[in-house]
C-alpha cells in the first residue's frame, strides 16, 4: 500500500466536516468571531434553513486587507498571540472555521478596518480563494454564505428539514445572546424574527435577557447563584424547583463566556436538585463558570462544545453549594405558575373541619374514594380489578387498635374477625385511607399499599383507551379558550399533531406566532391545568 500526501483541497474538506456540521455550525463560528472582534450588534439572517443563505453582520473591529488575505487560510487566528494554547481567552482560536466554510460552500467577507480607507472583500467558492477587491462598508464585518454543502454532496443527505435547521440555528443565537447579555442580537429572515436589545452590565441585565430568552416565568421565578472559590466563580439564575420541565433542554451552562454542554456540569444540577425534584422532571438554570484560562481546556472538541476542567472535582462541589445554598435561602418561596393551585391544596374544606377525627373521617373518606375506584371493575376487561373497594368494618376498626396493643390476640385471631368480601382481588380489598395519598388494601395473606394516584391515572388511561376504541373520547368546550405562550418550534409541533391530539380530547390551534389557544379538554378528566399540560406535551 502506497502511501501519499492529501490534496489541499481534500485536507480542506476533512477539516469541513470535523468544523462545519450543519449550518448552525457556521452561525456559531462566524457569531463568535464577531464577538471575539468586539462587536455590539450582531444581525444574523437566515434562508432555506442556513442551506441556501446565512449571512451575518456585526459592527466590530474589522480586518485590513492584509488580515482578510489570511483570514481564509487554514490555520490562520488572530486569537493566538503567543501560540499559547494552554490559556485561552476566546471564543475561537483553531483558524480553520473560514477555509472550512469556503471549502464546503461559497463564502464572500467584506469587512473594513478603522485604519482603511475603504472596505475589502474576498470571496472563497469550494475552496478557490479570488483576490481582495475593493468594497463599500462601514465599518465592521459581514459574512455571507450561500449554497452549503454543495460543494460536498455527501453533507447534504445528512441535513434535516429546513425548519429543523432553522431551530437548530435559532438556539445557538439564543445561547450566544445569553452569554453576552451587553450585545444586541437580531436573527431574521425565516419564521418570526428574535431580537435582544443590548441589556445594562451588572446582575439586573443579565436577568433581564435571560427573561428575554426563557420567557418571563423564569425572569419572576428566578434564584440568584452567586460562589466563589480558589479563583473559580459561579454566577447565574436558576428557577425554583417549583418551576420545571420534562426534559433537560432548559439548563444553559457557560465557561467563561462560552456556551457548553458537560456531562459534568449537567450532572452537578441534577445533584443540587435532587432533594426537592422527582426523577422526571427537569429545573430550568442558566449558569455562568468563570475561572483563570490556564484552568480549563477547550481545546477537547473541534466544534468546541465541550471543555475539560483541571480541577473538575472543586467546580462540580461549588455548582452544587451555590444551587443549594440558593435554594434553601428560598425554600419559603414558591413559583407564581403553580402558587395558587398549591395554596388551594393546604385549604382545608368545610366539610372535612365537621368531620370527627380518627377512624371516623377514614371512613366518611373511604365512602367518598368508592365510586371513584369502582369503575376499576366496569370500564376494563374484568381480569383487570385490581381490588374490592369497601368500607372497613367495626371489626377491622377494632384489629388495628389492637396492633399497638401488647396484650392483643393474636395476628390469626383478628384476622378471621375482618370482613372477607374482596380479599381474592389481585390487590385486596381497600380498608384505610392514609394522609389522602395511599390506599391500604388488605388480601388473603397481607397487605397492599397502593398509590391512589398512580392507579387514579391508570383509571384515566384505561377509560381514554375504552372510548377511544368506542366512540371517541368525550370533550368538554372552554367557555374562554386558554391561551398557551410557548417556543414558536414548540407551536408548530403541537400543531402538526393537532388531528392526533384531538383524538384524544384534546382540541387546539394557533394563536400567532408564539402561542396556542386550549379550546376542548377531554371531559373525563374534570378541571384541569390546561396550559400545565400543553407545556408537558411540547415538552415530550
Amino acid at each position: 500500500m502506497t502511501v501519499r500526501q492529501l490534496s489541499e483541497a481534500v485536507v480542506n474538506r476533512i477539516a469541513a466536516g470535523e468544523v462545519v456540521e450543519r449550518p448552525a455550525s457556521v452561525v456559531k463560528e462566524l457569531v463568535e468571531n464577531a464577538l471575539d472582534a468586539g462587536a455590539r450588534r450582531i444581525e444574523v439572517v437566515t434562508d432555506g434553513g442556513g442551506r441556501r443563505l446565512i449571512r451575518i453582520s456585526d459592527d466590530g473591529e474589522g480586518m485590513t486587507r492584509a488580515d482578510l488575505a489570511l483570514a481564509v487560510d487554514r490555520h490562520a487566528t488572530s486569537k493566538l498571540a503567543d501560540d499559547d494554547l494552554v490559556s485561552i481567552r476566546t471564543l475561537g482560536f483553531r483558524g480553520e472555521a473560514l477555509p472550512s466554510i469556503g471549502a464546503a460552500a461559497r463564502l464572500a467577507i467584506t469587512t473594513r478596518h478603522a485604519d482603511e480607507p475603504h472596505a475589502w472583500t474576498i470571496e472563497v467558492d469550494a475552496g478557490v480563494k479570488s483576490e481582495v477587491k475593493p468594497a463599500a462598508l462601514g465599518q465592521g464585518t459581514r459574512a455571507e454564505v450561500r449554497d452549503l454543502f454543495y460543494a460536498t454532496p455527501a453533507r447534504l443527505k445528512f441535513l434535516k428539514s429546513d425548519r429543523t435547521e432553522a431551530e437548530a440555528v435559532r438556539e445557538v443565537v439564543r445561547r450566544l445572546a445569553m452569554s453576552r447579555p451587553d450585545v444586541a442580537f437580531t436573527l431574521a429572515g425565516e419564521r418570526s424574527p428574535l431580537h435582544f436589545p443590548a441589556a445594562l452590565p451588572g446582575t439586573a441585565g443579565r436577568l433581564a435577557r435571560l427573561g428575554d430568552v426563557l420567557g418571563a416565568d423564569f425572569r419572576a421565578n428566578a434564584v440568584e447563584i452567586a460562589a466563589e472559590r480558589e479563583e473559580i466563580r459561579i454566577e447565574g439564575f436558576a428557577a425554583l424547583p417549583t418551576l420545571t420541565r420534562a426534559n433537560s433542554l432548559g439548563q444553559y451552562l457557560f465557561v467563561n463566556d462560552r456556551p457548553v454542554r458537560d456531562k459534568l456540569l449537567i450532572g452537578s444540577v441534577r445533584a443540587a436538585y435532587a432533594d426537592y425534584l422527582p426523577r422526571d422532571r427537569h429545573p430550568l438554570v442558566a449558569l455562568f463558570v468563570s475561572l483563570p484560562a490556564r484552568e480549563v481546556d477547550v481545546n477537547v472538541h473541534p466544534a468546541k462544545a465541550e471543555v475539560r476542567f483541571r480541577n473538575a472535582g472543586l467546580v462540580r462541589a461549588l455548582i452544587v453549594h451555590a444551587l443549594k445554598t440558593a435554594l434553601s435561602r428560598e425554600a419559603a418561596r414558591a413559583a407564581t405558575t403553580g402558587g395558587a393551585a398549591t395554596i388551594a391544596a393546604f385549604r382545608t374544606s368545610p366539610r372535612a373541619l365537621h368531620t370527627s377525627a380518627g377512624w371516623q373521617r377514614s371512613a366518611v373518606r373511604m365512602r367518598e374514594i368508592g365510586g371513584s375506584f369502582a369503575p376499576l371493575r366496569g370500564f376494563a376487561e374484568p381480569a383487570q380489578s385490581a381490588f374490592e373497594v369497601g368500607v372497613p368494618t367495626a371489626d377491622l376498626r377494632a384489629d388495628l387498635g389492637a396492633g399497638f396493643d401488647s396484650h392483643a390476640p393474636d395476628r390469626s385471631s383478628r384476622q378471621e374477625t375482618g370482613g372477607g368480601e374482596g380479599l381474592d382481588h389481585p390487590l385486596g380489598a381497600a380498608r384505610a385511607q392514609v394522609h389522602d395519598t395511599y390506599i391500604v388494601a388488605q388480601t388473603r395473606d397481607g397487605l397492599v399499599v397502593v398509590d391512589q394516584h398512580a392507579a387514579h391515572e391508570r383509571i384515566v388511561y384505561e377509560r381514554l383507551k375504552e372510548a377511544i376504541a368506542k366512540n371517541g373520547v368525550p370533550r368538554q368546550i372552554l367557555l374562554i379558550p386558554e391561551i398557551v405562550e410557548l417556543d414558536e418550534s414548540d407551536v408548530e409541533r403541537l400543531v402538526a399533531r393537532a388531528d392526533e391530539l384531538s383524538r384524544y380530547g384534546l382540541v387546539i390551534e394557533t394563536f400567532g406566532p408564539g402561542a396556542v389557544a386550549l379550546r376542548e379538554t377531554p371531559a373525563l378528566l374534570g378541571e384541569i391545568d390546561g396550559a400545565g399540560l400543553i407545556r408537558d406535551l411540547a415538552e415530550h
